[in-house]
């Protein structure tokens, strides 16, 4: 599949870039000890004003180069492979050659024993130079082979038109640059997999001016991850949703491109698999507790997998602690009331305080999640919910969350008008994501929990 390949292509630069930071991190370090070692036997600088090593410089040869990837993994330098911008690239590997050389600094150098501060500001100026000319040559050499191989078709990228014949022709007067691309009907639409293996497709533009047109397209072709795009003239309908992008010359508005910038992404992720092991294993007494209460509660399962729809559109499966009767749904989903008699006594407990939800953890940690987002849906209710609100499909852009603004300010939805409410704050939080708002939400979350005001 096409896709497949794209994405496997996007997968191995990905790691080309990994190992060669890894490599460029350990030269850089046996240089910086045989320039500390030439210090130290007084080759460059006079007896007096050597540094002298306080400990052992090889266990920093283990450690150094993985301390090297998470700063550059922070960074977001591992995402946008194939469309990296050269200025960017260089701003972004001067910068984290300088936090590497200031936290080494203070890590390692700063602990040596020293007769002259004019060597501490030596070996920071040194490693720091190092860093950067080892390192960058590489990523640019990796950059410009990539945009290569772009342009001379190895790794394809095509574009696809989706719309009425009268609107695809409207659309590439104003888009001259795409005369050549792939065209689709909005009925043609369900059978856009094939479609896309066949002609490789990786972005999309969608020609209509009918927003529940729009929105359904939207919802068909974004599992298949490929950039989607409007012409400007839809951007009041998507409500500040989407990002205004360029495409060579003409403007276009991007539905896909992520609301938080590549640091923050790899800051967010980062965070949610720290923050997910370290409550995996410090809550396992507690998972221990609660299956035991559930299992001795009532019959059935410990763990409930229900099947949910998350990033890009893609179904997953949620784990939860049942709080419920085992088969408690037989034939159409139904939500959860208040009093529900399908709640167990100990199921009841685990709602309050929302206990039932710390197996998500693990979806987390999977990547299924994140700590903060949207709460994922299961299929049926999203349909449900399009009928009334068509741009759900725009929350495919982030992954699902173990809490967000919309279930704090909303809590259990019990009905659709609630699923809908908890949608409009899911769609405002998304337009405003930011680590701070998701620090917020946390704090929010943990007095509702706290607070016992599970339901």
């Amino acid at each position: 599949m096409a896709q497949n390949r794209n994405i496997s292509a996007y997968r191995w630069q990905q790691l080309t870039y990994v190992i060669a930071d890894i490599l460029s991190s350990i030269v850089v370090w046996l240089l910086f000890l045989l320039f500390r070692w030439l210090v130290h036997e007084g080759r460059l600088f006079s007896v007096d004003s050597v540094l002298i090593p306080a400990f052992n410089f090889y266990q920093p040869l283990i450690w150094y180069p993985i301390y090297c990837l998470i700063i550059h993994y922070l960074s977001g330098a591992y995402l946008h492979i194939f469309d990296k911008a050269y200025g960017k690239e260089l701003l972004n590997t001067l910068l984290c050659s300088l936090i590497i050389a200031v936290g080494a600094f203070f890590f390692i150098i700063i602990d040596d024993k020293v007769d002259s501060y004019h060597n501490y500001y030596t070996s920071l100026l040194v490693l720091f130079l190092l860093q950067f000319l080892l390192s960058y040559p590489p990523r640019l050499c990796i950059t410009a082979i990539n945009k290569w191989r772009v342009g001379q078709g190895m790794i394809v990228l095509h574009t696809a038109l989706i719309g009425t014949e009268k609107a695809i022709r409207s659309l590439k007067r104003r888009l001259p640059e795409v005369d050549d691309t792939y065209q689709l009907t909005p009925e043609e639409i369900d059978t856009f997999a094939a479609f896309q293996k066949q002609n490789h497709i990786n972005h999309v533009i969608i020609a209509s001016n009918d927003e529940k047109e729009v929105y359904r397209i939207i919802h068909a072709v974004y599992p298949y991850r490929v950039d989607i795009s409007f012409a400007p003239r839809v951007y009041d309908m998507l409500t500040g949703a989407a990002k205004i992008q360029q495409l060579t010359d003409t403007p276009l508005v991007t539905v896909t491109e992520p609301p938080m910038n590549d640091v923050q992404l790899s800051v967010k992720r980062a965070f949610d698999i720290v923050a997910s092991l370290v409550c995996l294993l410090v809550l396992s007494p507690v998972f221990l507790l609660v299956a035991i209460a559930v299992k001795a509660d009532s019959h059935g399962p410990v763990l409930y997998k229900q099947e949910r729809i998350g990033l890009y559109g893609r179904p997953f499966h949620i784990l939860k602690f049942r709080t419920m009767i085992d088969g408690a749904e037989q034939s159409l989903p139904q939500l959860a009331k208040e009093d529900d008699p399908r709640i167990t006594r100990v199921g009841r407990i685990l709602r309050k305080y929302r206990l039932d939800e710390l197996p998500q953890f693990w979806n987390i940690l999977r990547g299924d999640m994140s700590i903060v987002g949207p709460r994922p849906e299961r299929a049926y209710y999203i349909d449900k919910i399009a009928e009334q609100a068509p741009y759900y499909c725009l929350l495919y852009k982030i992954r699902p969350g173990l809490t967000s603004w919309g279930p704090i300010r909303v809590g259990y939805t019990d009905t659709l008008e609630k699923m809908i409410q908890r949608l409009n704050y899911d769609i405002v939080y998304m337009e405003n994501m930011s680590l701070l708002l998701d620090l917020k939400i946390m704090l929010h979350t943990l007095k509702v929990i706290v607070d016992g005001k599970g339901q």
